[in-house]
């Protein structure tokens, strides 16, 4: 579910972390999905500080290994740092469109919340396809932001999803232009399942959808007028606060 644009340095880690840890069920379903054993090789596309390897790590043993892999610097500083030490895991810095990797050389691949913010998800799909082995399997967890649910002023809800799709996030439909996606790059999609996580605490949920930061940028985009704006942020505190998220996940095998 991150939408982590314009969040600077250390606060994106940060950031990456508590998404991380407050979307614990569907991360659990996608890590299931990988059906990891050990001596398998894993390589986790848009790692971003390593939250989600040690479960990878763990599942695969030291007898396999699990690379992470982030176009940001700071974010494969932050999480080499985490698995200095761990010979089973490597983090490396790397394009998703063009991977530094043989062909054939994992037995699974995962991507979770990355596809949204890349440019071009044809593209780092067709990749993902190269570097998985034959029969190797692609997991993907992609949100839906044009489905985001907030309760309150349904009108209000509607703009700044608009504001979320048009300035925010690149690829913000993503989620379910999956299917359509990994048959395109040579896929056997296997299943597609959707999950919404609710959020019951503003102040949570606040860590995650950025309200109060994104509220006040689509107001002086002119998504929202200002009385308006902030009269529903204002109910979203102090009101008995849901939202929840659409979130696809993605099952698919490269042909044998």
């Amino acid at each position: 579910m991150a939408n982590a644009r314009g969040v600077p340095g250390t606060d994106k880690v940060a950031y990456m972390d508590n998404v991380a840890a407050v979307a614990g069920d569907y991360k659990r379903q996608l890590l299931d999905l990988l059906n990891l054993e050990p001596g398998l090789s894993v390589l986790d596309l848009g790692c971003g500080p390593g939250a989600d390897i040690p479960a990878m790590a763990e599942a695969v043993t030291t007898s396999g290994r699990v690379v992470g892999v982030d176009i940001e610097p700071r974010m494969v500083e932050v999480a080499s740092a985490r698995f200095r030490g761990r010979p089973e895991v490597e983090v490396l810095l790397s394009d998703g469109h063009a991977l530094p990797f043989e062909d054939a050389t994992f037995d699974r691949a995962r991507t979770d919340r990355a596809l949204q913010h890349v440019a071009d998800p044809a593209a780092v799909l067709a990749e993902l396809l190269r570097v998985l082995k034959p029969g190797g399997l692609l997991r993907v967890g992609e949100p839906d932001w044009d489905a985001t649910v907030v309760d309150g002023d349904l009108e209000t809800n509607r703009a700044f999803n608009r504001f979320i799709c048009a300035d925010i996030v690149r690829n913000a439909t993503i989620g379910r232009r999956l299917p359509r996606l990994a048959r395109a790059a040579g896929f056997e999609v296997e299943s597609v399942h959707t999950t919404a996580p609710v959020f019951r605490d503003f102040t949570e949920a606040d860590k995650v959808f950025l309200f109060s930061r994104n509220t006040e940028r689509a107001i002086r985009a002119g998504f929202l007028e200002r009385p308006e704006g902030e009269r529903w942020l204002a109910e979203l505190r102090a009101g008995d606060f849901l939202a929840t998220p659409l979130v696809f996940l993605l099952a698919a095998r490269k042909p044998s």
